[in-house]
């Protein structure tokens, strides 16, 4: 699973603990199967913990909880994403200053 897909997952199932497996998929745009396989994956290894409401009407009614490992390879993804979106954020800021003077330089030539 790659840092984005973990990072989105962990952090909705902080934000929302007893969301279904279908909502999340829906939410993240993969396959009902692909949110299940990577909820599996953070399963064995300790980030997610799964709980049954076993008294609820609705067997299927699930709670995810992050675990301790969990919150913090949270803290760690977050850092590891913030940094990207900030590279990109920086390569997209210095292509529009580009484009920019291009347009100026155009409009200065057309005079």
């Amino acid at each position: 699973m790659n840092l984005d897909t973990r990072y989105r997952i962990l952090k909705i199932i902080q934000e929302q603990p007893q969301i279904s497996q279908r909502d999340l998929a829906r939410i993240m745009g993969i396959s009902l199967g692909k949110a299940n396989y990577c909820l599996q994956a953070l399963v064995k290894v300790g980030m997610v913990k799964i709980k049954n409401f076993r008294n609820s009407h609705n067997k299927s009614a699930y709670l995810y909880k992050l675990t301790p490992r969990g919150i913090e390879e949270k803290a760690q993804v977050t850092q590891a994403f913030l940094k990207r979106k900030l590279a990109e954020y920086e390569i997209i800021r210095q292509e529009i200053a580009e484009l920019k003077a291009d347009v100026a330089a155009c409009e200065e030539e057309q005079f």
